[in-house]
């Protein structure tokens, strides 16, 4: 797997498809359902995972069914899928800066 992106042809795309993905620190994140190819050269640019309920990336994009996954984020392809570890940001509540203790002097 040199470079930034593998070759692809129809048998390794039948057998990457519903491979199971898991990130660097072994957290369940869901199935491949589909890729992303460029036609061009025929490498794949980009992986779709299905977050299965309950997983970890599902916990991630909430109700949405899939996430793209750049192939950069691909660590290895083997019997399993290992995709860098991300943490996920909150989003919910604003960062408000912290007080200044010289502004009441």
């Amino acid at each position: 797997m040199g470079g930034n992106f593998v070759a692809i042809n129809v048998k390794s795309f039948s057998e990457l498809i519903e491979k199971d993905v898991f990130t660097t620190k072994g957290v369940y994140s869901g199935k491949i359902s589909d890729m992303v190819v460029d036609l061009d050269k025929f490498r794949v640019q980009s992986i779709v995972v299905d977050a299965i309920k309950g997983s970890f990336m599902a916990g991630i994009i909430g109700n949405k069914r899939g996430i793209t996954v750049p192939y950069q984020m691909i660590q290895s392809i083997g019997d399993v899928v290992i995709i860098k570890h991300v943490t996920p940001v909150s989003m919910d509540e604003p960062e408000t800066p912290a007080p200044d203790d010289d502004e009441e002097e």
